[in-house]
């Protein structure tokens, strides 16, 4: 089924919804160019992100229960309105296990949206009763998923702030790249910066190397970063490039072999196959006045090398 009154600029591409395994509707993109994605209404988490030759980019746990309210490990979580288990929400917040709706005549766009030629939808997260009383601020959370014809893949997140007060939240794009090897990739565009980590109560310290590269657990929350960095796959032979506005925080999480083991939602040897690199904002959260609007912005783009 193809929704009807989607706003904006389809051409080329086509979107669909399909039912999963629950009952609970996700909306599949298909680009001109042969690519494709697939979004949970269930989070308003992307599920899958498919090269035109069929090929997966995003880790989705074999052990992962689809079935709700647990998060499925994989894909691109959704961290609203905390990242972490630092205040009294459930950790990284309840956005992501919370029903979205899709919504066709959102408000309009104030940054670039890019989408001429480029297939999307608008998705819409509203406070429930249960939610407000857990975390008492009204709230709308509008999220805009772009698919390129050229694969490359967009997330437009909006907060609004409904209430009558101020209220600060916290954000992040909890994401799950599918790898080669966590031994084969590395990290550039960190270099250089100031990180929290959390395998150390949060201590802060000073990246002193040229690039990222994984021998141990990794859990770090990088602070203030430049807009681009890069995840180099010697493996697979491709690099994604990740760009981003409003989310100046990048978070680093790979669990190894002994915390995936106590996970029983992670294959044990999985986590070699997958790395965590988040757009976020953290260590400064925004604050909204009443009708106060963010916006922030992450692009990522695929690029193979021989």
């Amino acid at each position: 089924m193809n929704p009807s009154g989607l706003s904006g600029d389809q051409r080329g591409g086509s979107v669909d919804v399909v039912k999963d395994r629950n009952g609970i509707d996700q909306v599949l993109l298909r680009s001109s160019g042969g690519f494709s994605a697939r979004v949970s209404l269930y989070g308003g988490q992307v599920r899958s992100w498919m090269t035109d030759r069929g090929e997966e980019l995003l880790f989705t746990s074999s052990k992962a229960v689809f079935k709700p309210p647990k998060a499925v490990r994989g894909g691109i979580q959704i961290g609203f309105p905390q990242f972490g288990n630092r205040g009294t929400l459930e950790q990284h917040g309840f956005a992501r296990n919370k029903l979205w709706v899709i919504e066709k005549n959102p408000p309009p766009f104030m940054i670039r949206t890019d989408s001429d030629g480029k297939t999307f939808i608008d998705l819409l997260l509203k406070p429930s009763d249960e939610d407000l009383k857990v975390w008492p601020h009204s709230f709308e959370l509008r999220l805009r998923v772009c698919l390129g014809a050229n694969g490359n893949l967009s997330l437009i997140p909006r907060v609004r702030n409904m209430n009558c007060k101020p209220f600060s939240f916290s954000f992040a794009f909890h994401t799950y790249f599918s790898i080669s090897d966590i031994g084969e990739v590395r990290i550039e565009g960190l270099e250089t910066r100031d990180y929290f980590d959390n395998l150390c109560q949060r201590e802060r310290f000073t990246d002193q190397g040229n690039s990222l590269t994984f021998e141990s657990e990794v859990d770090r929350v990088y602070l203030d970063t430049s807009s681009k960095v890069a995840i180099l796959d010697h493996g697979k032979k491709r690099t994604f490039i990740i760009q981003k506005e409003g989310l100046p925080d990048v978070v680093v999480w790979n669990p190894w072999e002994r915390k995936t083991k106590a996970m029983a939602d992670f294959g044990d040897d999985e986590y070699k196959r997958t790395l965590c690199v988040d757009g976020a904002l953290i260590e400064k959260p925004i604050s909204l006045k009443p009708g106060q609007e963010w916006t922030g912005r992450l692009d990522i783009l695929l690029l193979y090398s021989s």
